[in-house]
């Protein structure tokens, strides 16, 4: 009877030993499956923490400055910083981007407009393949969704690279761009009616 409890004893101590380390198993793929997906439980996470830059007025009504940028050396990137601008051009994985403001007017609220005609104010960036885009008109084709946050006019539904790279490639939006170390990281379309 002692032989036949120690092997019971036994075999159940080897029985706890799979299932607490099979429950830790399943933990540490929990918690990398939550890393990965961000919370809210589908889309990625940022792979990289992006500084808190101070976001310019977003109906700001005249162009945000570069005093640094040099824009004789040809089309690159901003510096790091947040630029309220619209993305014109899309090659590959490069956007073209260029400084925004707000246009008051007569029959309407207003409406953005880029630099004039022939100015060479414009930069260039790799977008990331981790950027953050929160869209202001869902994540479809259609853009007939409303995704905006009431307090700030601004984008707040997470959408995949491949929908920020399509519609922007087709129509920029007006857009808060986060340029952090030469890449495009987050992008937060601007709602306009």
């Amino acid at each position: 009877m002692k032989t036949s409890f120690r092997a019971l004893l036994a075999v159940g101590a080897s029985a706890a030993l799979v299932l607490t380390s099979g429950a830790a198993s399943w933990a540490s793929a929990a918690a990398s499956t939550a890393a990965t997906t961000g919370a809210s439980g589908g889309t990625p996470a940022p792979a990289r923490p992006i500084p808190a830059f101070k976001a310019p007025k977003i109906f700001g009504t005249s162009f945000q400055p570069d005093p640094k940028h040099d824009f004789t050396k040809g089309i690159h990137s901003r510096h790091d910083g947040i630029l309220r601008g619209q993305i014109t051009l899309i090659r590959g994985a490069v956007a073209e981007y260029e400084p925004i403001k707000w246009k008051k007017d007569t029959h309407t609220e207003g409406y953005f407009v880029g630099p004039p005609e022939g100015d060479v104010t414009a930069y260039a960036s790799p977008v990331a393949k981790d950027v953050v885009f929160l869209s202001a008109f869902g994540c479809k084709a259609t853009m007939a969704q409303m995704t905006v946050s009431r307090s700030t006019g601004l984008g707040a539904k997470r959408c995949d690279r491949s929908v920020l790279l399509k519609r922007h490639r087709k129509q920029g939006q007006p857009s808060l761009i986060t340029v952090y170390k030469g890449e495009i990281v987050k992008v937060q379309e601007i709602y306009t009616p």
